[in-house]
């Protein structure tokens, strides 16, 4: 009944959104006319007088300092978000997985969860779950990823044109959230831009070693006529069980299991000590962390003059294997006949997650002339995702979310040196798990949120503010439970531009976040990360200020970007062991207490060589976050200090790389959680172009991990028996024209 009122609901709203644009294409009178035949670029990212890039997989726009701006309308310069990346063509190729958090992970400031293979989202400057958004061109995923790190994210990379990652304090207005950051994925099922091409295809295919991958992705759009443009794409992919370097679990665990094994042996118990002995030298490959997952989408939009709107509609599907935790079925000292069962039992009880979620979408951007706003900009997203646990072949819980999420940003026309925009969001969310191990009761969210951003100055020196206000409710009918939050948020920063090659500037925040349902209410426990969760129904809201400084520009051969932040948090929710059992499970819980982030980040690439036939250049990163509660404990889960350095040479047709990627051991450990060793990964690739200049087919061939050394990631909760790939070989082939 919930999910067909919430159906009703989105179908109002998008109702009610298409009217204010059609109403908002006829005020924009005569002066918005233009034919329809006439190429027009979408005018959704407003940058000055920057260019359009030459090919349309990557026709993007590019501000002074080289930097890619597609978000935050209004704004001449996005100094806000001084952390901006953006990911896309060859180092998108490059780096191209399954899941959002891999392909992000070598990023500056950018960790990934790691959970499974089939499961990592990013985790930014040692963020993650509710502070980190996850957005699909500016609307969030709306899935169940933030609610555990086994759940996968909704978001095929495949036939994704970018990835931006957004940190800083302006993300704030996509959400309270995006404390940490925002993750957003450009794609174009939903058509970006009128062309003059009949039709464009874009295509990708790849392949691998280490997990005898098997994927292809393509997109088709085509000019219906009458201003219409269609577009349809589709994928898949399907990978074996991971292959990795030496013993899958790591040393501290392995000594545990052969431990037990001893003792299990000593008293006779030959069956049990066999199984723990086994699981301690399993080795060469990740058992049960195979994957196959597929997507297809379909949209259309119409152009008109400087105004566009459309809409689609897609299917992602997935399933993926649990690594469970070796020797967990095993508990010394009860009945015998107890014992018997659970090894039995463990080989055949895998677990395995299969999800899928339907996803409808609305876009309308309209140009309203020169009063005083100049677009109107809507955007609407409507969920129904359904994830499933198996155990073995039997259902054991089941995930269901229902959700809704809708912005309307009205941006202004330049009145002297003020430029910016404001709107408001309305996001709801119908949660409910469905099963024995339904560890988090029933629940809906509803949040409503009214922002603002502004910029003023011309000049050297500019000043930049932005305000978010939000009305949150939780409820949990089952509970008898009923949450509201009033929060508000707010950034100011100042940026001095010494010429169009450098700026530097400081941000200060004041960020407020209401508890998720799952940190409300969660209690029981959870198959797929073997852990009993507890949840706090009296959680107050998180609150944080933070304060960043940042530089970046060009000078000379050398381009250059860092960023220093520090973060003081009130309330601030974490999950963390106990040290307590129940139903056998080791019990993690919700609390709350005050904590400080502290953190670098910085990427420096210099041109050692840049003539018209030869570039060469080094490339060097590096990423540090260390976090601490009031109570002189670490945060859990935090990765550690990351530094990379690689060296490139562009030489007509082709461009080669070479990088080592080092990190430090992580000793800073929350109570209960291991710690993690270091590891130094070598990898190299080379990109043939086989027509010059033109980079509409683009071969690539990789190999990562060249030395074949166990590496493991300190951010994940499986980090103990789930290790990154060994030596792994890469091909890949993408085509655009």
């Amino acid at each position: 009944m919930r999910r067909v009122m919430l159906y009703h609901h989105f179908t109002f709203k998008v109702a009610l959104l298409a009217a204010v644009s059609a109403a908002s294409m006829a005020f924009a009178g005569p002066a918005q006319a233009q034919e329809t035949e006439e190429p027009i670029s979408t005018p959704s990212e407003d940058a000055g007088d920057e260019e359009p890039l030459d090919d349309d997989f990557h026709n993007r726009r590019i501000d002074p300092l080289n930097r890619i701006v597609v978000t935050a309308a209004g704004l001449r310069q996005l100094d806000l978000l001084a952390g901006t990346t953006v990911v896309e063509g060859e180092e998108l190729q490059r780096n191209l997985d399954g899941q959002l958090g891999e392909v992000l992970a070598s990023q500056p400031g950018v960790s990934a969860s790691g959970f499974a293979p089939g499961a990592s989202r990013p985790i930014l400057r040692g963020f993650s779950g509710e502070r980190v958004k996850v957005l699909i061109d500016g609307i969030g995923a709306i899935d169940a990823s933030n609610t555990s790190d086994d759940h996968a994210v909704s978001i095929d990379p495949l036939t994704t044109e970018a990835i931006e990652v957004l940190r800083g304090p302006a993300v704030l207005l996509y959400g309270s959230q995006a404390i940490g950051g925002a993750v957003n994925v450009i794609d174009k099922r939903i058509p970006r831009r009128f062309t003059d091409e009949p039709f464009h295809v874009d295509f990708l295919a790849g392949t691998d070693s280490a997990t005898d991958l098997r994927e292809f992705g393509g997109s088709v759009d085509a000019i219906l006529g009458g201003g219409f443009i269609g577009h349809v794409d589709g994928s898949w992919r399907k990978t074996d069980d991971l292959e990795v370097p030496g013993f899958t679990v790591a040393p501290e665990l392995r000594a545990d299991l052969l431990a037990d094994a001893a003792e299990e042996q000593e008293e006779g118990n030959f069956e049990e000590a066999d199984e723990l002995r086994e699981a301690a030298d399993q080795r060469g490959f990740l058992p049960n962390s195979a994957t196959e997952t597929w997507s297809a989408n379909g949209g259309i939009a119409f152009f008109r003059g400087d105004s566009n709107m459309g809409v689609s509609f897609g299917v992602y599907d997935t399933m993926y294997g649990v690594p469970g935790r070796p020797g967990a079925g095993h508990h010394h000292g009860e009945e015998e006949g107890e014992e018997e069962e659970t090894g039995e039992e463990e080989g055949e009880e895998r677990v395995s997650i299969g999800l899928r979620q339907y996803r409808a979408d609305f876009r309308g951007d309209i140009a309203l002339g020169n009063g005083l706003f100049d677009r109107l900009k809507l955007r609407a997203g409507y969920s129904d995702y359904t994830h499933t646990e198996f155990e073995g072949d039997e259902v054991g819980t089941v995930f269901d979310v229902s959700g809704i999420e809708a912005r309307a940003e009205l941006v202004q026309n330049p009145f002297g040196a003020l430029r910016g925009s404001l709107g408001f969001q309305y996001y709801t969310r119908d949660f409910e798990a469905i099963g024995e191990e339904a560890f988090v009761a029933p629940n809906e969210t509803e949040q409503f949120a009214l922002f603002a951003l502004q910029e003023y100055g011309n000049g050297p020196i500019q000043l930049e503010g932005s305000v978010r206000y939000e009305n949150t409710s939780v409820d949990s009918m089952t509970l008898g439970i009923e949450r509201d939050f009033d929060t508000i948020s707010g950034a100011i920063g100042v940026a001095y531009e010494a010429d169009d090659a450098f700026r530097t500037g400081v941000n200060v925040s004041r960020v407020a976040r209401a508890p998720a349902g799952e940190e409300l209410f969660a209690n029981g426990p959870h198959i797929a990360t073997q852990a009993f969760e507890i949840g706090d129904p009296d959680l107050e809201s998180e609150k944080a200020w933070g304060v960043e400084l940042f530089a970046r520009g060009r000078r000379g051969d050398a381009e250059f970007s860092v960023a220093a932040f520090r973060n003081w948090f009130d309330d601030y929710i974490y999950l963390a062991q106990t040290g307590e059992e129940e139903d056998d499970l080791p019990v993690y819980a919700f609390l709350q207490q005050g904590a400080t982030y502290t953190g670098i980040e910085g990427q420096l690439i210099y041109d050692f060589v840049d003539t018209d036939d030869l570039r060469l250049g080094t490339d060097l990163r590096a990423e540090y976050v260390r976090a601490e509660l009031d109570d002189d404990t670490d945060v859990p889960r935090i990765p550690p200090l990351g530094l990379s350095a690689a060296l490139f040479a562009e030489m007509g047709q082709f461009d080669a790389r070479g990088e080592v990627e080092w990190y430090e051991d992580q000793t800073r450990v929350a109570p209960f959680e291991t710690t993690t060793d270091g590891y130094t990964f070598v990898n190299a690739s080379l990109a043939w172009r086989p027509f010059e200049d033109n980079d509409a087919i683009r071969l690539l061939v990789s190999v990562d991990n060249i030395f074949d050394v166990t590496g493991r990631r300190a951010t994940s909760f499986t980090k103990d028996f789930v290790p990154l790939a060994g030596r792994n070989f890469k091909a890949s082939i993408r085509a655009s024209f």
